[in-house]
């Protein structure tokens, strides 16, 4: 065994007793609250992905879209045809297309109680509430009566929160939080939302 191979060997059994002993620690189970944000792409493409895992271990999903409207979307095409997902699409799109301030939190206000209906559901163990930050951030719904009905749902009901600026009450309520960074678009270039990558 080389020098090098000797160290990486060492340097992987320390790390070994490391991630041992995290496991170790991490002891119970429990519904978890995700937060997925920034201005980076890839949010809601993240909870896609969540989904199908989801699915995969042949849970129960739903998935709620807050601001996209009847654009289609590849995501919703494909996973309309899978077993065990429920999709809803709440809003009428993107808020400088609706230009309705009244509209667009009576819009919000209805999507919000499809979620209180999916969020009382124990059967149902994944929810994904895409673009949610924006009706909490335009202050279309209260972010007090939204923390409190996350926290009413059932002990094992995991939701992931997809949108960019998400709200601090909103963070520091959640059990994981990723802000995705913007560090280039092809979008500012130029080039045009893509099939399969945009939408």
């Amino acid at each position: 065994m080389t020098e090098k191979s000797d160290r990486y060997k060492q340097q992987m059994q320390k790390k070994k007793l490391v991630v041992d002993a995290a496991i170790e620690q991490a002891d119970r189970d429990q519904g978890l609250l995700l937060v997925l944000t920034g201005n980076g792409k890839g949010k809601s493409s993240s909870a896609f992905g969540m989904v199908s895992r989801a699915l995969g271990h042949g849970m129960k999903v739903a998935v709620a879209q807050f601001i996209k409207g009847s654009r289609d979307t590849g995501e919703e095409a494909f996973f309309k045809q899978q077993a065990g997902i429920s999709w809803y699409v709440l809003g009428e799109g993107f808020t400088w297309e609706t230009q309705n301030l009244e509209r667009d939190i009576e819009t919000a206000a209805k999507g919000w109680q499809v979620v209180r209906q999916l969020l009382a559901d124990s059967d149902i163990s994944l929810i994904v509430l895409d673009e949610l930050t924006y009706p909490l951030k335009y202050g279309w719904l209260d972010c007090e009566v939204v923390l409190a009905d996350l926290a009413q749902r059932p002990a094992m009901q995991h939701v992931i929160i997809t949108g960019r600026a998400a709200p601090l009450p909103l963070l520091e309520a959640a059990d994981t939080v990723t802000e995705l960074a913007d560090k280039k678009h092809a979008f500012r270039a130029g080039v045009k939302a893509q099939k399969g990558i945009d939408l």
